[in-house]
């Protein structure tokens, strides 16, 4: 008899996905924090690409914890957010904070991607 999926312990690799999600998600919130220090218009792309990424991140995490049978699409959507975010960030490359958010994506991006082609 096949245990449930809910008692059945992570891979590895799927235990490094959630890791990367939770520290971009952390990320995201921090560069959010200081974007809204700076202030100004230009800002608002980039906050929108944070608060999508930041949520985007977290659900991703919480789901593949769960071992929902949807964590393979939002893996693949978490990767897209991830993308978007990193992109964002890189407008900025004069700001530290920004190219430390922009690595943590692109880490989360990576590492989303092959689990969305990964059977969980």
């Amino acid at each position: 008899m096949t245990q449930p999926a809910s008692t059945t312990p992570m891979s590895k690799e799927m235990q490094d996905c959630v890791e990367a999600c939770m520290s971009c998600h952390t990320m995201c919130e921090e560069t959010m924090s200081s974007c809204l220090q700076m202030g100004g218009q230009a800002q608002m792309q980039i906050m929108r690409a944070l608060m999508d990424c930041s949520e985007t991140t977290r659900m991703c995490a919480d789901m593949m914890m769960r071992r929902s049978p949807m964590a393979t699409e939002m893996c693949a959507m978490c990767a897209k957010a991830c993308d978007m975010c990193a992109e964002a960030c890189m407008s900025m490359a004069d700001d530290a904070q920004m190219m430390r958010c922009a690595e943590a994506c692109r880490r989360c991006a990576e590492m989303c991607r092959a689990m969305a082609g990964a059977t969980m």
